[in-house]
């Protein structure tokens, strides 16, 4: 059924589609008997997850970019996902990059974005977690983990980016559960530099040291803090990474965003150059990302905690992840591609495994 809808709304510009779908979402879980029928059909049986000091529902969440200002939580709670990463969040509103900015390449089951950190702003995002969550008080069970991930306004200079991630930290800390820093993404002009190990060190530490402030006071509870890191890392600039993680104690890594690379694709090169620049995702970044796993948790020996993010898109991707040492999983790419059902049916696979080798 998801197959044939899916061919329809693929006719369409593919971000007019994401907004359209998840509000026509939004309009029927507003009527409370369709909302307990689609919780019904595709939320999963608890399968609950530990990571960080937190309690996840289940190991499969949406990673950030999908619910970039924090509006459908209840919608994909009701699909099913364990945790939801909003965002990319930054200090003041912006635009994002000119449309069309969202490709599919279905003939490689991916997607192509330039979105450019799009978002209104930390403290409308702030106000939004703030109403959710008192909401969600009201409601018995586990409650649906929600990640912040944030980032620097596309004009604020490289040297000044700290400043933008202390701001968003702050704004969001007592709405979310869980911080990721996004210096990996391709889509804002000169992010990625900040993934050296003098920029991110600047970042992570100051970070680092308001959440403990928060702790000392004896109001708050530190957040788990993690970075988002490319796939297109050579070696010793992820070994630095990974040294300073482990240094000043991060509590993980997300592994990984979009690439720059389009090698092997079944994609028509005339269509690729059509689209031009922007980070890939999807199946084609699936073995980068668990190599990528899979060599961090190798060489902490499981010591830094892994979400992983890249090509997955059912049980057996979920299993080569997990295999490599991920303790979380995150789709989006295969979201749009499998369906509403796709967590549902990777926890499903999940607990057969598990129960079967036990």
């Amino acid at each position: 059924m998801y197959k044939l809808l899916r061919n329809i709304l693929f006719l369409f510009d593919a971000e007019q589609v994401h907004y359209f779908s998840m509000n026509v979402l939004r309009l029927l879980c507003k009527i409370g008997i369709l909302k307990r029928i689609i919780e019904k059909k595709y939320q999963p049986e608890n399968n609950i997850t530990d990571a960080f000091g937190l309690t996840f529902k289940n190991a499969v969440g949406l990673a950030a970019g999908f619910d970039k200002n924090a509006k459908y939580l209840s919608e994909l709670e009701a699909l099913g996902f364990g945790f939801v990463e909003i965002g990319t969040v930054t200090p003041l509103p912006q635009k994002g990059n000119e449309r069309p900015r969202l490709f599919r390449l279905s003939k490689d089951k991916a997607i192509i974005n330039r979105m450019g950190f799009n978002n209104g702003g930390a403290i409308a995002v702030a106000s939004r977690l703030k109403k959710w969550q008192n909401q969600q008080s009201k409601i018995n069970g586990q409650r649906l983990i929600i990640g912040g991930n944030i980032g620097k306004n596309k004009l604020t200079l490289n040297e000044d980016a700290w400043k933008d991630y202390e701001i968003c930290f702050k704004e969001l800390f007592d709405w979310v559960d869980y911080f990721v820093v996004n210096v990996s993404s391709p889509n804002t002009p000169g992010l990625r530099e900040l993934q050296q190990k003098d920029s991110l060190r600047k970042i992570l530490t100051n970070l680092q040291n308001i959440n403990q402030r928060k702790a000392e006071s004896g109001a708050k509870l530190k957040k788990p803090l993690l970075l988002k890191i490319s796939p297109d890392l050579i070696t010793s600039e992820l070994d630095d990474i990974i040294d300073l993680a482990m240094e000043i104690k991060l509590d993980g890594i997300i592994v990984a965003n979009t690439t720059t690379v389009r090698e092997n694709l079944s994609t028509d090169r005339s269509v690729l150059d059509e689209i031009g620049a922007g980070g890939l995702s999807g199946k084609p970044l699936q073995q980068t990302s668990t190599n990528l796993v899979q060599y961090i948790t190798t060489k902490t020996n499981n010591q830094l905690p892994v979400i992983a993010s890249g090509g997955i898109f059912n049980t057996t991707d979920a299993m080569k992840k997990i295999t490599a040492g991920a303790i979380l999983l995150q789709v989006w790419t295969g979201f749009i591609y499998e369906g509403p059902s796709v967590v549902k049916n990777i926890c499903k696979g999940l607990s057969y495994l598990h129960k079967k080798n036990n």
